[in-house]
């Protein structure tokens, strides 16, 4: 299917000891060989070999060439790795001198795309090495990795033999209803079935949804009235001076982010506007904002000022907040505590560990817990389809329909469930899927 030979810069464009650029095709060694002063014609797989790179004038930098032979390669083709000085100009310079030697630059993600195509990963893991790069905790990047392992066609197989053989039954009593050996199928013995099936599904997906909560982050929203120390707390969660604190009340009108680690989870923490009555338009502005913040949030940490009785307006906010997931904070515990039952804490003096304990309990959960998850949005929407297409086969079947008649809606199960691995696909969508993976990858 690929005829063509690529080459792209696999580091970051930038200055460092060294930058890799990559070479895959049919031609890879060929045209590497033109421009490298040693001979790799010959060399055993993967080999590393010593020299300079050059042109028809002179050698233009000493490189180490890594040379990968078909099949036992990412991208099942010849590879070639040229590892030279890093720096912009040189990596360009050499990256140039390969595309004159006859290989194309590749598109972004075309490496990974090959590897699909030739068998060497299916979908699932092809996205799970995008995970990997873009991983921003050690949650995600094991997730990533469990991905990359195969993890999601581990889960997914089970479900699938089982829809195929709920299939094959429905189709022997198709194909042969004369044969009387053959246990006539009814709806009644596939309802069962079907429910074991969607129950299987309903745990993949709530396992699903957590996961990709441990993935991006929890979106940790600070509220409060104005100067109960939500700007203070921020700072000492994030260990920095990032929101300005004053004795002022209303001095934060914009929303401050930042983000923090606690044991497993990622918290994306947003300090907001103080909410409360005012007649100021800017800070109107900033109260408007922290109610939609707040309406989006997945957790809330309600802050109270400690050293004085709750006010009309906190218990505003008590009731506001009632049906999120929260943590009820008291500040100022060195002014004084009172018999208020919360997490009590100072931010001033960064007296905040009780409220880092609360976070931590609250999200301690192993998600990874050797149970493979879906990885991203698509994978789950897949998912969620396969569960709709089950449901309207179950209910049709519940109101008494042939079996013959509800294997579409099987059917289709089936084929969203192999979608998710790439096995049924369209190219246009997968065009679009590897186009956002990195130039070089």
């Amino acid at each position: 299917m690929f005829d063509s030979t690529i080459a792209a810069i696999s580091t970051a464009l930038q200055k460092g000891a060294i930058s890799i650029i990559r070479v895959s095709g049919p031609q890879a060694i060929p045209i590497v060989q033109s421009v490298f002063s040693r001979d790799i014609t010959q060399v055993p797989s993967h080999t590393i070999h010593y020299g300079f790179i050059r042109d028809e004038h002179s050698e233009i930098d000493e490189v180490l060439v890594s040379v990968f032979r078909a099949p036992k390669t990412y991208t099942r083709e010849d590879i070639v790795e040229i590892n030279c000085h890093g720096g912009p100009f040189i990596t360009r310079k050499i990256l140039t001198l390969i595309l004159a030697h006859g290989a194309q630059l590749a598109r972004p993600g075309e490496f990974t795309q090959r590897a699909f195509y030739h068998g060497r990963l299916d979908l699932s893991q092809a996205e799970a090495v995008q995970d990997m790069i873009d991983a921003s905790n050690d949650t995600a990047s094991q997730m990533a990795l469990h991905g990359i392992r195969g993890s999601v066609r581990k889960l997914l197989e089970p479900l699938i033999e089982d829809i195929l053989n709920i299939i094959a039954q429905i189709e022997v009593n198709i194909d042969y209803p004369e044969y009387e050996d053959i246990e006539q199928l009814t709806t009644n013995q596939l309802i069962p079935l079907a429910d074991r099936w969607l129950n299987r599904i309903d745990n993949i997906l709530a396992r699903a949804q957590s996961g990709q909560l441990a993935k991006r982050g929890i979106d940790t929203i600070l509220v409060g009235r104005p100067n109960v120390g939500k700007s203070s707390l921020l700072n000492a969660l994030l260990e920095e001076d990032k929101a300005i604190v004053t004795d002022i009340a209303g001095t934060t009108r914009d929303l401050v982010e930042g983000q923090i680690h606690i044991g497993p989870a990622q918290f994306n923490l947003i300090d907001t506007a103080g909410l409360r009555q005012s007649d100021n338009k800017i800070e109107q502005i900033g109260i408007e904002k922290t109610q939609d913040k707040l309406k989006e949030a997945q957790l809330v940490i309600l802050i109270f000022d400690g050293s004085h009785p709750l006010t009309q307006e906190d218990r505003q906010l008590l009731e506001l907040t009632k049906d999120k997931q929260r943590l009820i904070v008291f500040n100022k515990e060195d002014l004084g505590k009172s018999e208020q039952e919360g997490i009590w804490i100072s931010a001033k003096n960064k007296e905040i560990q009780p409220l880092l304990e609360a976070m931590r309990q609250l999200y301690e959960q192993d998600v990874l817990q050797e149970k493979p998850l879906l990885s991203n949005e698509r994978q789950i929407g897949l998912l969620m389809q396969a569960r709709q297409d089950m449901m309207h086969a179950r209910e049709a079947m519940a109101m008494g329909v042939e079996p013959d008649l509800v294997e579409i809606d099987i059917q289709q199960a089936h084929d969203h469930l192999k979608e998710i691995l790439g096995e049924v696909y369209r190219d246009d969508l997968l065009d679009t899927l590897f186009s956002k993976f990195c130039l070089g990858k």
